[in-house]
């Protein structure tokens, strides 16, 4: 009995290294040029969006707006502060929700572990969150119309963390809190992935997970699960990066991961918490639906281009 603990020990070891090794220098390389983002860039990011509410773009400002969340570094819980803010200045509520559903999706950090899955995931996750944060706005903005869709009241901007004088050990303090934050996800992700990879065939993420193929049902299907996992099992981006990996190496349908990559963030438990507040429960309910539907149509999508 011990001689097989200790074998299984062994396995799931290498397992764990292999996953360390490929995926430990784009986690450290997306701290890095979070933390820089974050300190050096962030309000310069932020401050672009209030000015350009004077620049009359009507429907179009959705574009800058989902491009800007997307280099936003902050998290859900630190967003919606700023948009609290943004709201008060007179942006518009289209544009906010841009701003914030391509936000919760994405940012640089997140942007650089993906680089990992490979150039076309890379694009497909890029391009696709950029997509869902513009038609997000684009929704509130013909469906919502004349009416207010947040509610920020009792929401202020936070106090900026990083004021230390010296800049290097501004840099230096951001970068510790992000390991502290995504560390143990990141470790956990790959122990995950670890144990997937011993004790889960190679066919079984291929008959869940698999792409276009014969069967168009079998591709919906996919997607469906793909979307449908996406909600319990996303508690951190890096941390599912090396499962993502592991089941694209066994067989998931590029469309699956798409579905996989919109649904986990946006279903995330903090940041639906966060959303909850602003949003209430109508427009709360709206969301859910938006994510879903967006993620599985954009599955269908990439299934067909990809």
């Amino acid at each position: 009995m011990m001689e097989i603990a200790q074998r299984e020990f062994v396995y799931l070891w290498y397992y764990f290294t292999i996953q360390l090794d490929q995926i430990l220098p784009y986690w450290a390389l997306g701290i890095l040029i979070g933390s820089t983002i974050s300190v050096f860039g962030k309000n310069r990011i932020h401050s672009l969006l209030t000015w350009i509410q004077d620049k009359r773009l009507g429907a179009l400002g959705v574009i800058p707006a989902s491009a800007l969340g997307i280099a936003s570094p902050l998290c859900m819980y630190g967003t919606i502060p700023i948009a609290a803010s943004f709201s008060q200045k007179g942006v518009r509520d289209d544009w906010l929700a841009a701003f914030m559903m391509s936000s919760v999706l994405l940012n640089p950090q997140l942007l650089m572990y993906s680089a990992v899955l490979g150039k076309t995931a890379l694009v497909v996750r890029l391009i696709s969150c950029f997509v869902c944060g513009a038609v997000a706005g684009l929704c509130v903005r013909f469906f919502f119309n004349g009416k207010s869709f947040f509610n920020f009241s009792g929401f202020a901007e936070q106090a900026n963390r990083d004021t230390d004088p010296n800049l290097a050990i501004r840099l230096l303090k951001n970068i510790w809190r992000n390991v502290r934050v995504t560390g143990p996800y990141f470790l956990v992700g790959i122990a995950l992935t670890a144990l997937f990879q011993r004790y889960v065939p190679q066919e079984a993420v291929a008959w869940v997970f698999g792409g276009f193929g014969e069967s168009g049902g079998r591709k919906g299907f996919g997607i469906l699960m793909a979307a449908a996992l996406g909600v319990p099992l996303y508690a951190c981006g890096g941390g599912t990066i090396p499962l993502l990996l592991d089941w694209m190496n066994k067989g998931m349908g590029m469309g699956s991961a798409a579905a996989f990559m919109i649904t986990g963030p946006a279903t995330k438990i903090t940041n639906l918490g966060a959303l909850k507040i602003v949003l209430g429960a109508r427009h709360f309910s709206c969301y859910l639906v938006f994510t879903l539907c967006f993620a599985f149509v954009t599955g269908a999508i990439v299934d067909v281009l990809v």
